[in-house]
């Protein structure tokens, strides 16, 4: 059936939707809604007809168990059966995802947990306080940078910080050249003018962060309303946690924010090459010129990047985190590949 793309593009339908949609084969009466918000109970979606309930159907949710469907979650793109006048919807199958940002479940081996799914861009946010973690947001940027959306760190509570500045450009060394940095307070409102390019044209924009880093008070400043509870500041500077579900928001702008709930836990998934490169820019570039192309900057000859530990241009902080997010990948890897000695030795690839 056709689909009335004029209606469906303020939530993020594009040319990448329209072409899976007309790959795939519809049924009669199917057509396309973003699901815009998850309860216990089900969700909510947005389609021609406005803003649905929803369920999914018993044949979507078997195919979600033998793993042959991925579970419907916030942001994605899904075939519907629409009941408007019951104000209700049944969820049919989900949409190839455009970009996936994902994670290690909490606790549990190799079970991947989906944090935001067709986003454009993702906000890490981090509070400029003794809270600041360089070690926590490269692991940030690594997933980031594995997901398809473009990173983009946004520095909180500028306020409370003696040299926002320098804070910013110690965070900028820690990522790609072009992955912007900003610096903002929530309490002034100073530097969130710098923020407005990224949230028109219809693009999703999804916050990532720990708890307490002052989310939820940046997202009701970008709407210009109190939309999402805030909790109160601890006396560490540290807000409480207080977002407990995905949800997509809707922004004058004419762009999209989805909110996420704070993450203790950042566990990689497998394939994190891209991510790597992104989080440890500056290593990537050092081991062009070392002598081995599957160099490990581990015990090698010639090792470029060990050669800048020793001359100081690389700190053992920076060296030893590139070094356990790759083994903690390559584990995920390895676990994942067939038991010897059916197993095939893989060619190595440059990091």
């Amino acid at each position: 059936m056709s689909v009335d793309a004029s209606a469906l593009e303020p939530y993020g339908w594009g040319p990448f939707f329209q072409e899976t949609w007309q790959a795939r084969a519809s049924r009669e009466g199917e057509e396309p809604a973003r699901i815009i918000a998850e309860y216990r109970g089900g969700y909510v979606l947005f389609c021609t007809h406005g803003e649905l309930k929803a369920g999914v159907t018993g044949k979507l949710r078997r195919a979600i168990r033998q793993g042959a469907s991925e579970r419907p979650t916030v942001g994605d793109w899904v075939a519907i059966e629409a009941r408007p006048q019951e104000g209700s919807a049944v969820i049919q199958a989900v949409l190839p995802r455009r970009t996936l940002l994902a994670r290690k479940a909490a606790g549990r081996q190799d079970e991947e947990q989906v944090v935001a799914s067709n986003v454009d861009i993702v906000f890490l946010v981090s509070a400029l306080t003794r809270e600041l973690n360089p070690r926590r947001l490269e692991r940030y940027l690594t997933l980031i940078g594995n997901s398809g959306a473009r990173p983009v760190v946004v520095l909180t509570k500028a306020d409370l910080s003696e040299d926002p500045e320098s804070a910013r450009e110690r965070v900028a060394a820690l990522a790609e050249e072009d992955v912007p940095v900003h610096t903002v307070s929530n309490v002034t409102g100073e530097g969130q003018e710098a923020l407005q390019p990224y949230l028109g044209e219809h693009r999703t924009v999804a916050l990532i962060g720990s708890s307490g880093v002052g989310k939820s008070t940046l997202i009701n400043r970008l709407l210009g309303a109190e939309r999402q509870e805030v909790g109160e500041v601890r006396e560490d500077d540290m807000g409480r946690h207080t977002t407990t579900h995905r949800e997509l928001l809707l922004l004058p702008q004419g762009g999209l924010l989805l909110d996420t709930p704070g993450m203790r836990e950042l566990g990689l998934l497998e394939n994190n090459e891209e991510g790597l490169r992104t989080a440890f820019a500056d290593i990537d570039a050092i081991s062009t010129h070392c002598r081995f192309t599957d160099c490990h900057h581990e015990t090698e000859p010639d090792c470029a990047v060990q050669e800048s530990f020793r001359d100081g241009r690389l700190t053992a902080e920076r060296l030893e985190s590139y070094r356990k997010l790759v083994q903690e990948a390559a584990r995920k890897e390895y676990a994942r590949e067939p038991p010897a000695p059916s197993r095939q030795r893989a060619p190595k690839k440059r990091r």
